[in-house]
């Protein structure tokens, strides 16, 4: 069926008609995009203009007007209609009537509608008074009706708009940013809004409200297409989810993606974050270019005075060579050739990023256009402005992002492409995976002074991360990428050899020291073998700090941190000579050993709570950050204490922050025996914490057995269902090889959930295995826990019984 003939269904049988036709063009599956929206758009056009027509007979002065996103014909299946009935003021009551037989039967539809009704000149002060009803009325177009009357409207209001551009831009832009810090970047967000975020279509609406101001103009080079793919995405998602929503909920990911026949969801979002760039950097050039205007229209009246008439030369101060800084801006100095000068891209970058300053459109784009590839190796001067422009700080992320507009990144370093826009599903991760790396690089700036070589810190801080635009471990393809990467940059074979060793280990540390008992001298043995060297270890601790900081706020801590600290210096010796002893039993505290000496004489449970909160860095970011409640607890040593700790503080909604389990010999004089002791860190879900004596009531009946923790646990899941989401992927045991000579070490990774410890726990107790102390650390929504475990004698357990353990426990979180 064409466009005529769906018009004509629709003119033949009124609002049956149409919404028929409207269903039979949105389920056309041949048609989609643009051509879609438009005759979506001319359908309803004709549609409205037949109820105008029937409902205005013998009315003068009034016209039906299309405005916002109608009237830039962009109506995606849920759309609203945007509409004014405008008229001259004569026949008020006639007006009223008409609107009611074009609203009615909008709403009988079940079709969103924003409406209004006024003269020219209320719309025009409405216009005055609400910036966003100017905007819309930018993109007023003529439906039905008085057409003279809607042009002279259209124009008063773009005469309106540039008169009072100096004022209302700034107005504009403010609200801009404001919508910005609330809805986030469009270009990074797992679950973004294709409307309102940073980069989306509000932006776009933005900058063509720039245009017809005719102060400045945004880039248009891959602008309309951008535009076009967050609009093809919209389109999509209402068609899939039957409702008029802007947010690309992470649920309904797979099937907008299947709808535009991408191949899955990171495709999609990978699109997505591309078109959201492109309009994020071209908003980004409109806004410097609407000030850079406004602030010569200010200045340049006194200028003129003070001069005696005439225009001024622009001040052009030297940065670097063929690199000049002219109007808040970094632009190429007229002598520059670019065309024979490969490396002035990396030159004017960095100088832009140490002066603190944008690269100009122009000289992005015509460096772009003119350079060449630099020869390889690179020359030192390359190399060295790259390691400029990264060791920049804060000002590097918006420079880098010129350059990589315009294709000049994957040009000089091709392997970016892979990691170009990548998402990265884990809430742990704010980042685009390439961001990221940038954010690394931003973060290990600051960290330079504590190294020795900060060139092999910032490029080991670009790099880290490069493999993930590989398959399988990113860790092991980014080590074989960073070795070619650093060799055609011009590093030395042993330099090259240091990046490759940080890029490959660049988790290991925060991984050992959170997951591993640093006690035990093979963990720390195994870290100094993959290190190799003081100077590695050195970078490797700062590389890791850095990427941590950059990943989000859930991914470091002040408690992390002196845990990595605290292995780096037992590393350190080992590297220096010192060989780590055996471990021997931790001295207790004095509060311990009270606590000790209580539960034993009296044969039950004796816990306390103690308010924490993590000591200040040596450079302190702000207030201390509350690490919750430290709960000690002291039990005689039996089985079943582990699950019936976990369960009890699952039952109270407290949540397990830390967890560390070990026996603890009795002091001398008090009796020859053990008492477990758990020193844990928690902290309440919600709510306050409930007080001691409820806590060990409760523990003493879960150890006797009266009480039924799986029972409770399973009943209050029952009461509250889990909300629709995305499926958590299934969790995954595993024993880690050679991780102790004293015991073996078995690895959880499972999604966060209340009562998950108290599973974990039941299940190993089953297992006959004794856990001599256990790791928990907590991700976002990912749980990695260790468990030390050892057969009922204290050995490690054989190899085969180990992996039956794994198997067991795994197949009981599955359950």
């Amino acid at each position: 069926m064409t466009s005529t003939d769906v018009r004509t269904e629709a003119e033949d049988s009124g609002p049956s008609g149409y919404a028929a036709a409207r269903l039979r063009l949105l389920q056309e599956g041949a048609r989609s995009g643009p051509p879609r929206r438009a005759a979506l758009a001319e359908l309803t056009d004709d549609w409205l203009a037949e109820l105008y027509a029937a409902g205005a007979e013998g009315l003068r002065g009034v016209s039906l007007v299309a405005v916002g996103g109608y009237g830039r014909g962009e109506l995606s299946p849920r759309s609203d209609l945007d509409l004014l009935l405008l008229h001259d003021g004569s026949d008020s009551k006639a007006v009223a009537a008409l609107a009611d037989r074009i609203w009615y039967p909008v709403w009988d539809l079940g079709l969103a509608l924003d409406h209004s009704v006024r003269t020219p000149a209320e719309a025009r002060k409405t216009a005055a008074e609400d910036l966003k009803v100017q905007l819309g009325l930018l993109d007023a177009r003529h439906l039905a009706g008085d057409l003279g009357l809607t042009a002279g409207l259209r124009t008063a209001v773009l005469a309106d708009w540039r008169n009072q551009a100096p004022k209302r831009l700034p107005e504009l832009q403010e609200l801009c940013a404001e919508r910005a810090e609330r809805q986030g970047e469009l270009q990074y967000l797992l679950e973004p809004d294709l409307k309102e975020a940073r980069g989306g279509l509000r932006d776009v609406t933005a900058m063509r409200a720039v245009a017809a101001s005719w102060l400045a103009d945004a880039p248009r080079e891959g602008l309309a297409d951008a535009r076009r793919r967050l609009l093809d995405v919209r389109d999509a998602l209402h068609l899939t989810t039957g409702r008029a929503t802007d947010r690309l909920a992470l649920q309904e990911q797979d099937q907008v993606a299947a709808e535009l026949g991408l191949l899955d969801a990171d495709t999609l979002l990978r699109q997505v974050y591309e078109a959201a760039r492109v309009i994020s950097y071209a908003s980004d050039v409109t806004w410097r270019e609407v000030g850079r205007v406004l602030r010569s229209r200010a200045v340049r009246p006194r200028l003129r005075a003070m001069l005696g008439g005439g225009k001024p030369a622009p001040e052009r101060s030297p940065l670097a060579e063929g690199v000049v800084e002219q109007d808040g801006e970094v632009v190429l100095a007229r002598v520059a050739r670019p065309e024979r000068d490969p490396v002035l891209p990396l030159r004017a970058a960095a100088a832009a990023a140490q002066a603190g300053l944008p690269l100009s459109l122009h000289a992005v784009r015509r460096m772009a256009n003119a350079a060449r590839p630099l020869p390889t190796p690179w020359p030192a001067e390359a190399r060295e402005q790259l390691v400029t422009l990264l060791g920049s700080g804060r000002p590097t992320v918006e420079v880098w992002e010129a350059l990589e507009a315009e294709g000049l990144i994957t040009l000089l370093l091709p392997d970016w492409e892979r990691v170009r826009c990548r998402p990265q599903r884990n809430a742990v991760h704010v980042w685009t995976v390439d961001r990221h790396l940038i954010e690394t690089a931003v973060r290990a700036s600051e960290l330079t002074r504590r190294v020795g070589r900060p060139d092999l810190l910032l490029v080991a801080a670009l790099l880290h991360d490069i493999g993930k635009g590989w398959p399988g471990d990113h860790s092991v393809a980014g080590e074989i990428i960073a070795r070619d990467v650093a060799g055609r940059i011009g590093f030395d074979r042993d330099d090259v050899a240091v990046l490759a060793t940080l890029v490959r280990h660049h988790l290991l540390l925060v991984e050992t020291a959170t997951r591993r008992d640093l006690e035990d001298p093979a963990t720390v043995r195994s870290v100094a073998e993959a290190v190799g060297s003081q100077g590695t270890l050195e970078l490797l601790h700062a590389l890791t700090e850095a990427d941590a900081l950059a990943t989000g706020p859930a991914a470091w801590s002040s408690w992390r941190g002196a845990l990595v600290t605290d292995l780096v210096k037992r590393v350190s010796a080992l590297l220096a000579g010192d060989e780590p002893a055996e471990p021997e039993a931790a001295s207790p505290t004095a509060e311990q050993e009270r606590l000790a000496v209580e539960a034993f004489r009296t044969g039950g449970p004796v816990l306390a709570l103690r308010a924490q909160t993590e000591p200040q860095a040596e450079e302190p970011s702000g207030e201390p950050e509350p690490l919750g409640v430290e709960l000690l607890i002291a039990v005689p040593d039996q089985p079943g204490v582990l699950p019936a700790v976990a369960g009890v503080l699952a039952m109270h909604r407290l949540t397990v922050r830390t967890a560390e389990l070990r026996a603890l010999d009795l002091p001398d004089g008090v009796h020859e025996g053990s008492v477990l002791l758990l020193d844990w860190r928690v902290a309440a879900e919600y709510g306050s914490l409930p007080q001691a004596a409820r806590l060990r009531a409760d523990l003493v009946r879960a150890l006797d057995g009266s009480l039924d923790i799986a029972a409770r646990l399973a009943e209050r899941d029952a009461a509250y269902p889990r909300r629709r989401g995305v499926v958590a992927p299934p969790p995954r045991v595993t024993v880690a090889p050679a991780a102790s000579r004293h015991a073996t070490v078995i690895e959880v990774r499972a999604q966060d959930a209340p009562g998950l410890l108290f599973r974990i726990g039941r299940a190993l107790e089953k297992s006959g295995v004794r856990v001599r102390s256990s790791h928990v650390s907590t991700l976002g929504a990912n749980a990695v826990d260790a468990f030390y475990v050892t057969t009922a004698t204290g050995a490690p357990l054989p190899g085969q019984d180990a992996a039956s353990v794994a198997r067991a426990l795994e197949e009981a979180l599955r359950g």
